[in-house]
């Protein structure tokens, strides 16, 4: 009889000697049908190079290793990046959120990102990604259900906000399957969503792309204000009317009411302005 995910864990997790960590968000995956839907969605063979950040106890590493090309880890954990590195993988010990993706000798091809990531870090990370340059082709993330619906959200949602707009502006986001806290161990006290981005061409520059967030981010300062006051470092309220006219923007709107494309557009709008 084959061994389940759940029993190899366990087994790992003996073998090490070793329980999981609450400050480092150490909740272990133990599903083996959560974990057949990311592989499905990540498609690794189609990638030249893989990393996963977090393998932990190895829930996605051993089937993405036995798929990628090449892949690469990122693991915080000392005890975890020591038992990687003695299965002959390469592991970059650290912070994923200190790592520097610019400086990495990307191959020439398509990359991919898996994780199951740590909570605390995973807005940051799609952040960090999205305004980067040279980035991923695809990401298959797992989220708290939470972060999940802000980053597929709809204009005009409570969930819409600077999150769902550099996801959405920068990659093709959508749900790949729903976790709950069965599928872990120890169980969270949160359900999570794995979702899968594939990169979106972009008319951003990389010298546009950090200026672009910051402009989003003063965008969504202070919901309840309209947006058209909020600009006015940019411009007279005169010529931003006309500005939001010509991008087809209304004068009263909110920021949740403009979708990812209408934020590009009115960008440039204002940047060929100032």
């Amino acid at each position: 009889m084959s061994t389940t995910l759940r029993e190899k864990i366990k087994s790992r997790m003996a073998e090490l000697g070793i329980e999981p960590k609450r400050s480092l968000g150490q909740n272990f995956l133990v599903s083996d049908s959560v974990v057949e839907k990311i592989l499905m969605a990540a498609q690794p063979k189609d990638f030249v190079q893989t990393f996963e950040i977090g393998p932990g106890l190895g829930a996605l590493t051993d089937l993405l290793a036995a798929q990628a090309q090449n892949i690469q880890l990122i693991e915080l954990d000392r005890t975890f990046a020591e038992y990687w590195r003695t299965k002959e993988m390469q592991v970059h010990e650290m912070d994923a959120l200190k790592f520097s993706w610019s400086g990495l000798d990307w191959a020439e091809g398509p990359h991919l990102l898996v994780s199951n990531l740590p909570y605390q870090i995973s807005s940051r990370l799609v952040v960090d990604l999205s305004v980067c340059e040279p980035s991923f082709s695809r990401m298959v993330l797992m989220f708290q259900k939470e972060v999940a619906q802000r980053l597929l959200a709809a204009p005009k949602s409570s969930d819409y906000g600077l999150l769902t707009v550099v996801a959405q502006a920068f990659w093709r986001p959508r749900l790949v399957v729903e976790a709950g806290a069965v599928d872990f161990m120890p169980k969270p006290n949160v359900a999570s969503r794995v979702v899968c981005f594939d990169r979106r061409p972009s008319p951003l520059r990389n010298s546009e792309r950090r200026d672009f967030l910051s402009f989003v981010k003063m965008s969504f300062a202070n919901r309840r204000k309209k947006l058209l006051p909020k600009l006015t470092s940019f411009q007279d309220k005169a010529r931003l009317a006309e500005l939001f006219e010509i991008t087809g923007v209304s004068v009263d709107c909110r920021a949740e009411t403009l979708s990812p494309q209408q934020f590009i557009d009115l960008y440039f709008a204002l940047k060929k302005e100032y």
